[in-house]
């Protein structure tokens, strides 16, 4: 065999392997977002069906006819507009309390050296590695002897400390990519190292900053453990909690119902990722790599 004739089966050999290892990505991906939008899609459907399609056997993935009302119903018959109420507020004031905290923290991370820097580091990492689920118990213990059960202010600060470990890695690993150069010439005319953080470093890491907000607004919204353990009164709970119970408010809610409860109760958060995945995204692979 000719070199000529080796060179050409290698390359043809290769454009094949690569194209079978493209087919085999793109299977596995459309297998992975199938896991996980089909349960979505389902609970879609079974908010639009009727009563009896819900009892259909072998169940029907669209409804005969989309029962829009169902949505009108739920609203109009249960408190769930109250639990969202409540989870926006939980949402806002969390968010807010995590980067207030989150922001000044990953400004040292990234551009101080200072003695407690390693073991501080490796503190918010295995706080990361701290399920809620974990502290639950022992916390409401704590909150009962403090009076914070059915208390807006502990479970905030809860979520706080869940969320601030997270927002701030994520903001360090952003922060690496803002040159330093800013902070030094901001230092040479005169700015203290807050004032540079402020005005300067912190207005070029706005993408960042947002998107940690999203993506702690996200985490905050989730969370089901902490506020059904510390939460017993019903005008309290936020969505993730109220939907749970939407059959004990409600007296006799059928599975449509139900499922039109579920789908609102996800909504905000599928809306706000697909309106803001470009910069999410965007912020995450910036992150990734310090330019």
């Amino acid at each position: 065999m000719s070199p000529s004739t080796r060179r050409a089966g290698h390359s043809s050999g290769g454009r094949s392997g690569g194209r079978g290892t493209d087919a085999a990505y793109i299977v596995g991906q459309a297998v992975l977002v199938l896991l996980f939008v089909f349960p979505l899609l389902w609970v879609l459907s079974l908010s639009l069906k009727t009563a009896p399609e819900t009892l259909q056997s072998p169940p029907s993935l669209l409804p005969s006819s989309p029962q829009w009302g169902n949505y009108t119903h739920v609203l109009d018959t249960t408190p769930i507009g109250r639990y969202l109420l409540n989870s926006m507020f939980l949402v806002v004031a969390s968010v807010a309390g995590a980067l207030a905290l989150g922001v000044p923290a990953a400004y040292a991370l990234s551009r101080l050296v200072f003695p407690a820097h390693r073991p501080f580091s490796r503190g918010l990492l295995a706080a990361q590695l701290i399920s809620p689920l974990i502290i639950a118990v022992p916390l409401y213990r704590l909150f009962v002897s403090l009076h914070l059960v059915n208390n807006y202010v502990g479970l905030v600060l809860v979520y706080i400390a869940v969320i601030a470990p997270f927002l701030t890695w994520f903001l360090k690993s952003y922060l690496d990519t803002v040159p330093v150069s800013l902070d030094e010439a901001a230092l040479v005319d005169g700015c203290s190292r807050r004032g540079a953080m402020v005005r300067v470093v912190l207005p070029s890491a706005m993408p960042g900053i947002a998107s940690a907000a999203i993506l702690g607004a996200v985490t905050a919204w989730s969370q089901f453990a902490l506020p059904f353990i510390l939460l017993d009164d019903r005008d309290l709970f936020p969505v993730s909690v109220g939907v749970v119970n939407l059959q004990a408010t409600a007296g006799e809610i059928t599975t449509q119902y139900l499922a039109a409860g579920s789908v609102l109760a996800v909504a905000p958060v599928v809306v706000l990722f697909v309106v803001l995945q470009r910069h999410i995204v965007g912020a995450l692979t910036s992150g990734a790599v310090k330019g």
